[in-house]
């Protein structure tokens, strides 16, 4: 029989220590939008922390001082942080939490390099490293690996199993002359991942990740997953999802049962000022603690997402999250954080809809 593995990548729907914000700053990318993305932000900010820890990476004191300031009313359920940044996108700058046998948690910190080197990313490549400095972590171990890994280029179904795209983790510009081979080993190394699902198709326009798994499929438990699905043919994104679906239908669990596949609504179109197509997506959701947050883009496919997805989290309050600020730069709800998973034994956390 194969060694049970030392680590083990948690499902997002297991119970949280924490989760993480980058805040937004005046030296980013979002010029007049700056206050409509913070708003986003408390409201992220105060939805976290009325159940979990929430820890906050600040650019400079100033910052740090003015958002203590707003989330005052959090009491301590909000740590902030001095820490350089670029940019927000922490589900893909932050740490990638691990479980190991023993039931700790650990953190790893692979590298950012801006999404292939589209943008820069410096800082953000330092900014869990610099967490780790401020004892943003208490006692939990942070582990720096030198490979490019995104977050919201995976997922996990918590038992052995990754969901991913090629598009992404084979780009040459992030970690070149790697294939799916290396990948898998390395996530068996990491991860303790036994089984990976690998997209070759599907995308959105406007999406500047090269594919990432967050904005395209989830897994909500070990037997289902939701995914995004364009019901209209003229739409130039139905025939990608729709050979992304023939994808998913081949996919089995471990035992060869065929999963649990749940269309998304697929959102009405908006655009950016330029004329852009920006990347609406409802699998960009978090889950935490007791709670669903999902991304609202103002149209009317919202009202039909928030009862979807109240009817597959019946246990949890749906959220909804103003995501048009965030939208315009590309990420939403779940790119915009990072969970931290509480730790403990495997057993105690059987697959289940909560």
């Amino acid at each position: 029989m194969p060694a049970t593995p030392a680590y083990r990548l948690p499902g997002e729907w297991e119970p949280q220590w924490a989760a993480m914000l980058t805040w937004p700053h005046a030296g980013g990318e979002w010029g007049s939008e700056l206050p409509l993305v913070e708003e986003t932000f408390l409201r992220l900010a105060r939805t976290i922390a009325s159940r979990q820890t929430l820890l906050v990476a600040c650019h400079g004191g100033e910052l740090a001082g003015r958002v203590r300031h707003l989330l005052r009313d959090c009491g301590d359920q909000v740590t902030v942080f001095p820490t350089a940044s670029n940019d927000i996108w922490v589900r893909d700058h932050g740490p990638i939490t691990i479980i190991g046998e023993d039931g700790r948690p650990r953190l790893l910190d692979f590298r950012f390099n801006g999404w292939g080197g589209k943008y820069p990313a410096d800082l953000d490549d330092a900014l869990t490293a610099a967490l780790a400095r401020q004892g943003a972590f208490g006692n939990r171990s942070v582990l720096h690996l030198p490979w490019i890994l995104e977050g919201g280029s995976l997922d996990s179904d918590g038992e052995g199993t990754l969901l991913t795209t090629g598009r992404c983790l084979l780009d040459p510009r992030r970690n070149p002359d790697t294939d799916r081979d290396w990948w898998e080993e390395g996530f068996r190394r990491w991860f303790g991942v036994s089984r990976v699902l690998w997209l070759a198709h599907g995308e959105l326009q406007g999406d500047d990740t090269d594919g990432h798994v967050d904005m395209l499929a989830r897994f909500i438990t070990a037997d289902t997953i939701v995914h995004v699905a364009c019901d209209d043919p003229a739409d130039p994104h139905y025939h990608p999802l729709h050979t992304m679906k023939q994808e998913l239908d081949t996919f089995r669990r471990a035992d060869g049962s065929p999963y649990r596949l749940i269309p998304l609504p697929w959102p009405s179109p908006r655009h950016d000022a330029q004329g852009r197509r920006l990347p609406l997506s409802y699998a960009n959701f978090l889950l935490i603690n007791g709670a669903v947050l999902v991304p609202a883009y103002d149209v009317p496919e919202d009202v039909e997402a928030l009862e979807l997805m109240r009817s597959l989290f019946p246990n949890r309050d749906v959220v909804p999250i103003p995501a048009m600020p965030l939208i315009r730069q590309g990420g939403a709800v779940h790119c915009a954080t990072q969970h931290i998973p509480l730790g403990g034994h495997r057993a105690a956390y059987v697959s289940r809809r909560t």
